[in-house]
């Protein structure tokens, strides 16, 4: 069984995506070609912005569209300790501070509750994560930074689809940045990801910066980076991009199944009213984590585990202080979390596999 069934979907989208791929080759237009511009505006008009701007990856999403607003040395970021590394690490790559303000204990986003007391003259962005494919709460981080005129990036890495009370993720604040690593919801065959926004300055900063900072040939206004979405990956995501829709779809086929047929001492994730969730992890909570996954996997069920160690205790931020109970909600969490096979080709049959694996692996109730 896979954890993701890559394989599954190219073979169903092959013809489209195979011809996509000779379109370029065809042109060797590789860097910049017209697929690029193309998908930007196609992802732009679904999101709901005026402006896309692709980049290479989104780590470099995240991170070229906080050096467009001059973040740096002595600046402060407000987001999340229960995420990737990525959400933070671009804010210290810049010499910035990441300050971490714990999450909702339902559903692992951000608490908007706790933000405002994270708030100092030094603050210049809140970056808040939409984790698992579901939406932060959007309307109330944008109300605090609205009220300290500060601007808000989400990181749409997980959620590029999901819905937010009627209007997409990556178009709900400032800017959205989000992913399309293979895994994600809309993936490519590499590395990809773009940034949404209705800031016409801020849209033409980011062009500027991931291309080494050029304003015009061989002319720099600023430092910038090799930031650009390949024109092969542009391609391969416009040929899937019709298809998406119904990939969210069944992505919530098959997340209304798990959540109807879990077995009892599992937790399921939670879903907030006015969310629709894209599930690029279907995330449950259990006792005794490693044990159940041990057992899951020596019944050949792959799971994950996003993620084991929240960010205050990685090693790279011991500089930071932090203590393992200044963010409880988040340790909790990390002790639960576990991810079940999830895309959206998967069978009734192969969901009730890992149901009946789960139901044998469980210790104790939740």
């Amino acid at each position: 069984m896979q954890f993701i069934d890559l394989q599954a979907q190219y073979q169903k989208y092959k013809k489209d995506v195979d011809a996509a791929i000779q379109r370029v080759l065809d042109s060797s237009k590789y860097i910049s070609g017209p697929e690029v511009t193309e998908l930007e505006q196609v992802l732009a008009d679904f999101v709901g912005t005026i402006h896309g701007v692709g980049f290479s990856s989104g780590t470099d999403s995240l991170k070229s569209t906080l050096m467009a607003w001059e973040i740096g040395p002595g600046d402060e970021v407000i987001t999340t300790p229960f995420t990737f590394i990525a959400s933070a690490e671009v804010i210290a790559v810049l010499g910035a501070k990441p300050v971490f303000v714990d999450v909702d204990p339902n559903t692992l986003n951000i608490n908007p509750t706790l933000i405002e007391a994270a708030i100092t003259k030094k603050t210049k962005a809140i970056l808040p994560v939409s984790l698992y494919g579901q939406c932060a709460n959007l309307n109330a981080v944008n109300t605090i930074a609205s009220r300290h005129k500060i601007p808000v990036l989400e990181d749409g890495c997980q959620s590029f689809g999901a819905m937010y009370e009627g209007e997409r993720s990556c178009g709900l604040s400032t800017a959205g940045a989000t992913s399309f690593f293979p895994a994600k919801p809309l993936g490519c065959y590499g590395d990809g990801g773009m940034v949404f926004t209705n800031d016409e300055n801020l849209a033409s900063r980011l062009r500027i910066i991931r291309e080494h900072g050029q304003a015009a040939r061989y002319r720099h206004a600023m430092l910038g980076g090799n930031g650009r979405l390949d024109t092969l990956q542009a391609a391969i995501l416009l040929a899937k991009f019709p298809y998406f829709t119904e990939e969210i779809e069944s992505r919530q086929r098959v997340a209304d199944y798990y959540m109807a047929n879990l077995p009892k001492g599992v937790r399921p994730p939670t879903i907030r009213p006015g969310n629709q969730s894209v599930f690029s992890q279907f995330t449950v909570r259990v006792k005794e984590r490693d044990q159940v996954q041990k057992n899951m996997s020596d019944q050949k069920i792959p799971t994950a585990i996003h993620y084991p160690v929240p960010l205050h205790l990685q090693p790279v931020f011991a500089y930071l202080a932090h203590k393992t109970a200044d963010f409880p909600v988040a340790v909790q969490a990390a002790k639960e979390v576990l991810s079940l096979p999830m895309h959206p080709f998967m069978t009734t049959d192969q969901q009730d596999m890992v149901l009946a694996a789960l139901a044998k692996s469980l210790i104790s109730p939740i």
